[in-house]
């Protein structure tokens, strides 16, 4: 006889035990095991990462092991209870230890064939059934998992239109749900039961909005309400706040943008001239030409306005980043005046909160949903469509990948939805929608690569630009990372797998732009790791950056708001404090837009960081030690930005590793 032992270990999520039958059969290149229930003396799979040893003995060795098949039969007429087993360890007769992963849950009259721990690529594959089984998957997942087309100039998306529709091993934990629903009711109690939920009023004074919660806030956020007005702080955003995105070095000044020396000197080290500034690389330029045109909401009757300004900042001697011309529209005019430092204070104030806007709006649409949450769910389907869970790639990217359908298929209600919270903004929804549409189009894939993209932006030696140096660091151990566990070039080229991962990210997400530099095929290891690194890159690092902030800078309405009610000014010397309070949003509309932020930037119980693999998906010792290699780098990376954050002033601390997720779930 021979023996095989089994250890099956259940989920620690709640509910994942069963009190169902759980029946085995062994498949081997000899052979396969009878159909064998798994059953001990009392309650066999417990939640809480139970282990139960079992025995299975056969009269011949099944030879080399290549399934486990495991099926769930009900017990009497109880109600469904679908039980989440995390893996199975099979120990042969010869003593050979095998791990056969699986990390989902399965249902009642559901047959599920486990392959083993050991990465295999599509050629790799040395017997028919281990081949059938690639097949059978791949052919289910793309049934399950479909691509649906809402808008032709966007990403494509999934085709699951509720969060019920979604298949448990991508959705939320209970916990996890309950406490973003927490959240939510936590906020809105607090502010309906202080009368400003709903309300149409306007704030008589800019103190008031700081009662907006009573037991919310950090020191982040109190800072920004001390400082909001304060010229270096508004600069230190556009580096290291939400939207590190835009501004770059300022070579020469836009034909469109007629900046005199006589307006800046003021402002610019004593002796010195803009041009002598620009040829030290001291001028840099935000330009939100992108905006230009966009049709936007009707307020109220009257039909709001978004400026498609540009912004002049300069790099002083004492290092700080300073605004000193900003030009609200993009073609000059009397009525389109440059507004300077030395303008009436409210002029000036008025001038930042218009650029702050298009910022905040750009922010959210383009550098935090479109190009994070829409790619991160392109990257998903693709991994879940054309890799098996055998793929050394899909063992490495499912952590980065788990919940993202989640969180958009909730986002695209609740959220950027007709009735969602940014169809309060400026833009309302054809102006959102629209301006998703232009940025994909213009969209680079050197720009969704670090390194290249602050070269392309002449950044790389701004001081003070604390997001650029962490995510840089970040960039190079996630390079590190994903190269380890790539095949040679000759592999590349004939992996089909991988080819239709590619092929799949290249006509939906990016939809087959030849022109943005996205590669539509893989030769090279080096390619592949480049890609690699950008998508693990985008759905842990980059979306921190822009996401774990929102409460800090945006919580604070005037301090950068997705709606503003009045026009821009036309002339200067018109306005006053009660010109700035008529532009803010009204008391209901800025609640709004806080509470939003409270829930966005909010910390989860359940919270899988970056670098963890809870799931123990491979079962060789080179993938595992390059886990511990890469933790043990990201805990260095970490210790030496909390140390420079303690001398800082105001620290930068979303891209310190821990603080930043795997994946996107919020």
């Amino acid at each position: 006889m021979a023996e095989y032992k089994l250890e099956v270990t259940t989920g620690d999520m709640v509910n994942a035990g069963t009190f169902d039958h759980i029946f085995v059969t062994l498949i081997g290149t000899e052979g396969k095991s009878e159909r064998t229930e798994l059953d001990n003396e009392g309650v066999d799979f417990q939640t809480g990462m139970s282990v139960q040893s079992y025995f299975e003995y056969t009269l011949l060795s099944l030879g080399k092991l290549l399934l486990v098949r495991l099926e769930k039969d009900p017990l009497f007429v109880l109600p469904e209870d679908e039980w989440y087993c995390s893996k199975i360890v099979v120990t042969t007769p010869d003593g050979e230890v095998l791990l056969f992963p699986c990390y989902r849950w399965i249902s009642r009259g559901e047959r599920v064939e486990l392959r083993g721990g050991r990465a295999m690529k599509t050629f790799e594959d040395d017997h028919p059934v281990l081949t059938d089984h690639r097949q059978k998957e791949l052919i289910d997942k793309r049934s399950l998992y479909q691509w649906a087309i809402t808008d032709p100039k966007l990403p494509h998306s999934s085709d699951f239109e509720n969060v019920s529709d979604l298949p448990a091993e991508i959705a939320f934990s209970m916990s996890k749900l309950i406490e973003m629903l927490y959240a939510k009711r936590t906020s809105g109690a607090e502010l309906m039961f202080k009368g400003l939920l709903g309300s149409t009023e306007q704030w008589d004074k800019i103190e008031d909005i700081k009662k907006i919660f009573w037991f919310k806030e950090t020191s982040m956020s109190v800072y920004v309400i001390e400082h909001w007005k304060d010229d270096d702080f508004y600069g230190f955003q556009f580096l290291n706040a939400t939207n590190p995105n835009l501004i770059e070095r300022c070579s020469k000044l836009p034909p469109n943008f007629p900046v005199t020396e006589e307006m800046v000197k003021p402002s610019l080290a004593e002796g010195s001239s803009m041009q002598m500034e620009i040829m030290k690389g001291n001028i840099f330029l935000c330009d939100f030409k992108m905006m230009d045109g966009l049709p936007t909401k009707v307020h109220d009757g009257q039909t709001l306005h978004v400026t498609a300004g540009l912004c002049l900042f300069y790099m002083n001697p004492e290092n700080q980043l300073k605004p000193i011309a900003i030009q609200l529209h993009q073609q000059p005019s009397e009525k389109n005046p440059i507004f300077l430092p030395s303008d009436s204070e409210t002029d000036w104030l008025l001038a930042k909160m218009f650029i702050k806007n298009v910022d905040l709006m750009l922010h959210q649409l383009v550098y935090h949903f479109m190009r994070a949450h829409l790619l991160a769910e392109v990257f998903t389907i693709a991994t879940l469509r054309s890799l098996p869970v055998i793929h050394p790639l899909y063992k490495l990217l499912i952590p980065h990948v788990r919940h993202t359908l989640q969180i958009n298929t909730m986002a695209r209600k609740s959220v950027l939805g007709p009735d969602g919270i940014l169809h309060t903004s400026s833009l309302g929804w054809d102006g959102m929608m629209e301006l998703m549409r232009r940025s994909l189009s213009e969209l680079t894939y050197n720009s969704l690569c670090l390194p290249e993209n602050i070269t392309a932006r002449g950044l790389e030696s701004i001081p003070n630009f604390f997001y650029r140096d962490d995510g840089l660091k970040l960039w190079d151990l996630c390079e590190g990372n994903s190269e380890a566990l790539l095949p040679s070039d000759s592999d590349v080229q004939k992996d089909t797998e991988l080819q239709a991962w590619i092929s799949e990210i290249f006509t939906h997400g990016f939809l087959e732009n030849k022109a943005s530099g996205f590669p539509a095929s893989f030769n090279t290891v080096e390619e592949v790791t480049k890609f690699v690194t950008m998508v693990i890159f985008t759905v842990s690092a980059q979306h921190a950056a822009v996401n774990n902030g929102q409460f800090d800078f945006n919580s604070w309405v005037p301090n950068g708001s997705l709606l503003l009610r009045k026009p821009p000014p036309t002339t200067k010397g018109q306005s006053s404090m009660e010109t700035v309070l008529e532009t803010l949003p009204n008391v209901g509309e800025t609640v709004k837009f806080a509470a939003m932020s409270w829930v966005l930037s909010e910390e989860y119980t359940d919270v899988v960081l970056l670098g963890t693999y809870p799931d123990e998906r491979f079962d060789e010792p080179a993938p595992k030690q390059m886990i511990k290699d890469f933790q043990a780098d990201l805990s260095c990376l970490s210790e030496a930005i909390t140390k420079r954050n303690s001398e800082l002033e105001v620290p930068y601390t979303y891209l310190n590793p821990d603080q930043i997720e795997n994946s996107i779930t919020i």
